[in-house]
């Protein structure tokens, strides 16, 4: 008895060390992948800054950055180009960051804890119950407050949003427990919201007076012209503090992608698993859309990206994803303010020029998986 169990014991610990083996391998790789995409968003960022309906220098960027963070070692600089990158381009670039970060970081999450690579916040009905609350607050707002409007009205908006957005999160997980928590379930009744919070706005847009309309569709295409350090001093912590808790939980998601009863005999709670990173994952991504509007196809598009470059090893796939999505988003808001200056495209079209195409070749290539299977 006593060999036998030797014999077990070794068994085990070869399967770990295999197990550890398989894991170290590509890291080098997948680590030069996240530093090159760190350098190219970095690269990103300064062209945001560059560039634009009145182009600036790289000089005069270095001048104004440094004044503003290092006052004693840099020269005061000129007033003009100092409001046109602190007061409006900084804060526009950091804010597509953090929501890049946010959206691609839940996308990459919802996909793993619900094994569906379709997943992100726009396809679980998020987005239409944000854009659902942010209708209501405007085209109600508007009516109730008059010209009191202009001055709540974006507080107003961005907390409605985010409170049926995150809701609706809730409200789909709760659907879905009643029928044990299947991920098709979560999907369906994503779905089903989404198609249901898109007729309200249908019918808010129909009863709106001129000017609330207005700006309702200019909210719903989704755009980062509203930034200001505000914003972007809330989201900061909230987001990378969300981020960080998904990180934690990144080997639990890797041992689900080998299936439920899997991880369930690897000590993992399927259930609270689920609930947690779904609660965060919304909370991260709500917070963000709540300012910026609907901007589709990055919590969808930057995860596979990610993931043909990384693989899908979370702990790797998620920060990938994060930056991918930030690089994705800042470069799309840059074509976007830059292609018809001084006039802009929203933000969310460009997203959806490229996220649409996308979303169809993953249905495309699911099809033919399924069909050769």
């Amino acid at each position: 008895m006593k060999v036998l169990a030797s014999k077990s014991n070794i068994a085990v610990s070869e399967r770990r060390r295999n197990i550890k083996e398989v894991y170290k391998t590509g890291i080098a790789k997948k680590i030069i992948v996240l530093l090159t995409l760190i350098v190219l968003l970095l690269v990103t960022a300064l062209s945001a800054l560059v560039v634009g309906a009145s182009s600036v220098g790289v000089k005069d960027v270095i001048k104004v950055v440094g004044a503003s963070l290092l006052p004693n070692y840099f020269a005061p600089a000129d007033a003009l180009a100092e409001a046109g990158i602190m007061g409006l381009r900084l804060p526009r670039i950091l804010l597509g960051i953090i929501t890049g970060i946010s959206l691609a970081g839940a996308g990459a999450v919802m996909q793993g804890i619900l094994r569906n690579p379709l997943v992100s916040p726009y396809t679980l009905g998020m987005s239409g119950g944000a854009s659902f609350g942010a209708a209501l607050a405007i085209v109600l707002g508007s009516s109730l407050l008059g010209a009191g409007f202009a001055t709540v009205g974006t507080f107003l908006v961005a907390g409605s949003a985010f409170l049926f957005g995150f809701s609706t999160m809730m409200l789909v997980y709760g659907i879905a427990k009643i029928k044990g928590t299947a991920p098709e379930t979560l999907i369906l009744a994503g779905v089903a919201l989404g198609y249901l919070f898109s007729a309200g706005v249908s019918a808010l847009k129909y009863i709106a007076p001129h000017e609330a309309l207005k700006d309702l569709v200019i909210w719903l295409m989704g755009g980062l012209w509203g930034a200001n350090w505000q914003q972007v001093g809330l989201l900061v912590p909230l987001v990378l503090l969300c981020m960080v808790f998904l990180m934690r939980f990144a080997w639990d998601i890797n041992a689900l992608a080998a299936g439920e009863e899997v991880a369930i005999n690897l000590g993992v709670n399927v259930k609270r698993l689920r609930l947690g990173t779904l609660i965060v994952a919304s909370l991260a991504a709500s917070a963000t859309v709540a300012f910026t509007g609907v901007i589709g196809f990055i919590g969808l598009v930057a995860p596979h990206i990610s993931r043909i470059l990384i693989g899908s090893d979370n702990r790797f796939l998620i920060p990938c994803s994060c930056l991918m999505g930030a690089v994705i988003l800042l470069a799309s808001d840059t074509l976007a303010r830059t292609v018809l200056a001084p006039a802009e495209i929203p933000v969310g079209i460009i997203t959806s020029l490229i996220g649409v195409p996308f979303f169809l070749y993953l249905l495309l290539k699911r099809r033919k998986h399924i069909t050769m299977s």
